[in-house]
């Protein structure tokens, strides 16, 4: 109720005050939410004591293991989900999204035999063509730095046989904060200068051959090199990211930095190594993909629904155990808590275990275009994605009156778990970091429950270091509890969210999910 303040004399004003507090109280008393206290006390106790998430951990990270999309082990961890919640007594199904181009890992081996014998480490790329059963032994060669695409088109008989070095030799193999600590300010301001003229100087490398970082290794196995080795060092001791190949008959090898600049040496300075490598992946043609959905049905309202949400898949270069794998965990505990002390959800909760985050958001994508009659009365959806750390802010993504609610729904948790939560109001809309953004962008309710960092950018982010060992329990019991305790208060609220957005906020635009991926490698 607005009242112009050049339209009201004093005595009119006096008049119409009790009115506008009695309107104001009135609003603040309909909204009200009290919770049942014994849920919560129940939901707390029950995770504090008797938590599952470490079982959980172990038979998805460590008997499971990477959920690369479009692998056995993807669909192994789809149907080990669905039986998981069976056991809870909770509904569960696979719900086919779309297929994707099917790869399987196998033995890899990865062996400098001259000068000198080493094994060396390295993880075959995503997606890379095998060798069979053969091993494949040949000198190394670095990309050279030549004038133009002529000159490298003149040099390129010369790779074959060859595995060819395709990334820049990094000049220190020790993160920046490790520097910070202990060297010079003269020392740390040269080492970066020379890295960033180095990086410089490598990119330039690549333009100057006519392709790009995606086309040149193609151009390279055409010309007959007999593999292609990477170093995509994620900037902390030990810890490369593993991402995809675009050869489509050699392999693609992603050499530890320690390995990687040693044979990067030997070579520059005319002790030409030689590798002996083996790798046994191989293609499984096209593959139905799925998105795992839970459910509890609501007994009041059961065509509204509340979410949790996480994606399933993972890159492969670990285990994908901070991206996702505790994002996933901490839904499915949070579900579980919600079933023992909360079976009667006045609204449908629902977990939202996605598919080929990783390539898209093409699981999550995929469902909000198939399931407009959930999207339209979503209560409110919570995703969690960005590491094992303890949940610390929460946006209102850009929806006006999202404080109202959420503010609502996080007062109801315990000071531990709310007092660390930093909340942005109303906030803007995510465009795509996770699988909540796919919600956000056709207008609903979906907010990010964003966690702590424990240096997930460089050492488990896609790495080769994602693995169960860097999973903080104590964090994910409180995280598990929060978002029992937000899916509970966001059932129960007697009011339907509000999905207004906030007036001049740049809004996403919805992207098509890719039904039918991988299928050419190159792309």
């Amino acid at each position: 109720m607005k009242i112009p303040h050049h339209h009201l004399h004093l005595n009119n004003w006096r008049k119409v005050m009790p009115a506008v507090l009695g309107l104001v109280l009135c609003s603040s008393i309909s909204f009200a939410q009290t919770p049942n206290k014994a849920i919560i006390d129940a939901i707390v106790k029950e995770e504090t004591d008797n938590s599952q998430l470490e079982k959980l951990a172990h038979e998805l990270f460590d008997g499971i293991g990477p959920r690369l999309v479009g692998t056995p082990q993807m669909k192994q961890a789809n149907e080990w989900a669905v039986a998981k919640y069976k056991s809870w007594d909770i509904d569960a199904r696979n719900e086919k999204w779309g297929e994707w181009r099917g790869w399987e890992r196998g033995i890899s081996h990865i062996d400098m035999v001259y000068p000198r014998v080493k094994s060396m480490e390295g993880t075959q790329l995503a997606w890379s063509p095998g060798m069979g059963k053969k091993t494949v032994t040949a000198e190394v060669i670095i990309l050279p730095d030549l004038a133009d695409s002529a000159a490298y088109a003149a040099w390129m008989p010369s790779v074959k046989g060859k595995f060819v070095m395709v990334s820049m030799n990094q000049p220190t193999g020790r993160p920046d904060y490790n520097w910070q600590e202990f060297a010079t300010k003269e020392s740390f301001d040269k080492m970066k200068a020379e890295r960033t003229a180095m990086t410089d100087a490598w990119k330039k490398r690549i333009t100057k051959t006519g392709y790009t970082a995606k086309t040149l290794p193609v151009a390279l196995e055409n010309a007959g090199a007999a593999g292609i080795l990477t170093n995509t060092w994620s900037a902390g001791f030990g810890v490369d990211k593993i991402f995809s190949a675009y050869t489509k008959t050699v392999p693609t090898v992603d050499i530890a930095l320690e390995d990687y600049t040693l044979l990067y040496r030997l070579t520059e300075g005319g002790t030409i190594p030689k590798l002996s490598i083996h790798t046994e992946s191989k293609e499984l043609g096209v593959v139905p993909t799925f998105n795992t959905i839970a459910e509890i049905k609501g007994s009041e309202k059961p065509d509204e629904y509340v979410m949790l949400s996480a994606h399933f898949d993972s890159w492969d270069g670990g285990t994908g155990a901070t991206d996702n794998g505790t994002g996933t965990l901490t839904m499915m505990e949070a579900v579980r808590l919600i079933k023992k002390f909360y079976p009667h959800p006045k609204r449908t909760i629902l977990v939202g275990h996605w598919g080929s985050e990783e390539e898209g958001l093409n699981g999550s994508r995929a469902f909000v275009e198939d399931h407009p009659e959930i999207v339209k009365n979503l209560q409110a959806l919570f995703n969690q994605d960005n590491g094992t750390g303890r949940v610390v802010n929460l946006s209102g993504q850009g929806f006006a009156e999202s404080k109202d609610y959420l503010s609502r729904w996080l007062a109801a948790a315990p000071d531990t778990l709310k007092n660390r939560i930093k909340t942005n109001f109303p906030g803007t809309p995510g465009g795509g970091g996770s699988d909540f953004a796919s919600f956000v962008a056709v207008g609903a309710p979906g907010f990010s429950l964003s966690s702590l960092n424990w240096s997930y950018g460089s050492y488990t982010w896609h790495t080769n270091r994602d693995t169960y060992d860097k999973v903080i329990f104590d964090d994910l019991r409180n995280n598990a509890m929060l978002a029992a305790i937000m899916a509970y208060m966001a059932s129960e609220d007697p009011a339907k969210t509000s999905t207004v957005k906030t007036e001049g906020v740049k809004w996403p635009i919805p992207v098509k999910a890719i039904r039918r991926g991988g299928m050419d490698p190159v792309k």
